[in-house]
């Protein structure tokens, strides 16, 4: 072959090979103050590898991409976009130098099957122990205060049609109509059918599916029941069997599916979705058309310490009242102690709590339903007519302001108490002719007044607690930081509405959101702290400056 030939191309005289311009160190293209630096401090002293250990046992087939480093692609993701899909990670993988030079030892880059996957086989069952890790670092590099927390919640709208309701009452209400039919039914077929043979089908209050499929399968064996030979339509008349046994058949499938409704609501829920069975329809404030109504959502728990989210938590119940315990179990596990001061506001201030507080060695800084009218309307403070504020005699017995005793009445349980705990009722001996009726009570016979004195002193601790100086700053830190993470999450994230179903999957979303916000919450805090060192050490005067101003 001719050596002047051998850089010919087909179309060109001479062919000159294109040269690579891009750096071979990708870091000399990223700005020094990115959060891919600090990104990247925190995760390599994290102890993560012992939760992304791979269950498959078959050798073979393609080699899959290194376990640390998808996870560092994901939580950048995370960290830089706030909740982010697959499929823009599977861009910003290919189109972003700083997602190009975490895979700078790949190969290739994912896909976003391939980033699903590892998110449901490696993250979804160890999320809580990696957000564990990564808090461990970051706190310990903040020095983070963990005795005093910040709780609120918000009802995030979930990822399911809002008309695909099912109601557990309303499932209990028609099984019970159910009853009444096959009690009905049993009579027919005893008195019509049966009549002439020693045997009868009993009677129940409630039907079970186990009696009901007994009762259905022994009819059709009885009377040789063949489905084939039944009519149907206008102008041909059903037989008693085909009638009853049809009817039996509806009946059962009837008890079948709402005994489903029911325990797929459990005990506590009242209310879930077709389209989502672990939502729950919620009370929502504002919802895309502007409207205040019920959507099936999910109650979002979090618990603040120094800006950071120290505990997360997802609930079903709607009332914030019921998560509160359950957050506080979260944060004894991760930490093992309970925070010495956990700040609330009044959705949280219940009996339950406050027993529960007491008995693991925190204070009671959860506001009551009627704070503001006790700390700030003194009519309502000093009413006369509220039986806080009744006097007492020599006895103790409580005096109404027309000078009547209050006789003991019973002792009945608190509403929805966990603990056993009792309140006292009273009786006024007479209050007829009492000219203060018409502003004591509405009631046509004598008025009966509830005491619990228990209650009451726990909301005078949370009153002497929260007006303090130090209650005072509590109070003013709880609504900037927690309500400012939510801020933060909702409006500058834009994170509005949960993404996945299941309430698996939503506790994998909400703590991939977690560790995402708390690491970028630690770089913007520690690039603060580092621009005030270098301003104060670059535009500090000079000793010769310091000279001539004296």
């Amino acid at each position: 072959m001719n050596s002047n030939l051998k850089n010919t191309h087909p179309t060109d005289e001479y062919y000159t090979p294109i040269q690579l311009k891009l750096p071979l160190d990708l870091e000399t293209l990223i700005s020094f103050d990115d959060p891919i630096y600090t990104f990247d401090k925190i995760l390599k002293e994290c102890n993560i590898e012992q939760y992304l250990k791979s269950d498959k046992s078959d050798p073979r087939g393609r080699i899959g991409f290194n376990s640390i480093t998808m996870l560092k692609v994901v939580l950048f993701g995370y960290m830089t976009n706030g909740n982010i899909s697959t499929r823009k990670l599977e861009r910003l993988c290919i189109n972003d130098i700083r997602f190009r030079w975490l895979l700078r030892n790949e190969l290739s880059f994912p896909s976003h099957m391939t980033i699903d996957n590892f998110m449901n086989n490696y993250l979804k069952d160890n999320i809580e122990n990696i957000f564990k890790e990564i808090n461990k670092v970051i706190f310990e590099k903040d020095k983070v205060d963990l005795t005093h927390i910040y709780i609120d919640g918000t009802k995030m709208e979930a990822n399911a049609n809002k008309y695909s309701w099912v109601w557990k009452n309303a499932c209990l209400t028609s099984r019970l109509r159910i009853y009444n039919k096959i009690t009905a039914l049993l009579d027919k077929i005893n008195s019509e059918i049966l009549c002439y043979e020693c045997f009868r089908y009993e009677f129940r209050e409630e039907y079970t599916v186990e009696y009901m499929e007994s009762i259905f399968n022994d009819f059709k064996e009885r009377f040789k029941i063949d489905t084939t030979t039944f009519t149907s339509g206008k102008g041909h008349k059903k037989t008693n069997y085909q009638r009853y046994y049809q009817l039996l058949d509806e009946y059962t499938n009837k008890l079948k599916e709402y005994a489903y409704k029911i325990e797929t609501c459990g005990e506590k829920r009242n209310s879930y979705s077709k389209t989502d069975k672990d939502a729950t329809f919620m009370r929502i404030k504002r919802d895309y058309m502007g409207n205040d109504q019920l959507l099936p959502a999910y109650n979002l728990q979090f618990g603040i310490c120094d800006e950071y989210i120290a505990v997360a938590d997802i609930n079903q119940y709607a009332s914030d009242m019921d998560c509160f315990i359950p957050l506080m179990m979260k944060y004894y596990n991760q930490y093992g102690c309970f925070p010495k001061f956990p700040v609330a506001d009044a959705g949280y201030g219940s009996m339950n709590n406050y027993i529960f507080c007491k008995e693991h060695g925190m204070e009671l800084f959860m506001k009551f339903g009627s704070y503001k009218k006790e700390t700030t309307d003194l009519n309502y403070h000093n009413d006369i007519f509220r039986p806080i504020n009744f006097k007492k005699d020599i006895d103790g017995n409580l005096i109404c302001p027309n000078n009547k005793k209050f006789i003991f009445l019973k002792r009945v349980p608190v509403k929805r108490n966990k603990y056993g705990r009792e309140e006292e009722k009273y009786v006024c001996e007479d209050c007829s002719n009492c000219p203060f009726k018409n502003q004591c009570h509405k009631s046509k016979e004598n008025r009966v007044i509830t005491v619990n004195e228990e209650l009451t002193s726990y909301h005078k601790e949370v009153i002497d607690n929260l007006e303090c100086i130090h209650g005072t700053l509590l109070r003013m830190n709880r609504s900037i930081q927690s309500e400012g993470t939510f801020g933060i999450i909702k409006e500058d994230r834009k994170y509005k509405r949960i993404v996945r179903k299941g309430l698996k999957a939503i506790n994998l979303e909400i703590f991939m959101i977690s560790c995402g916000y708390n690491l970028m919450k630690y770089h913007n805090k520690k690039y603060r702290t580092d621009l005030c060192c270098y301003c104060l050490l670059y535009t500090s005067p000079s000793p010769r400056d310091t000279e001539r101003s004296r």
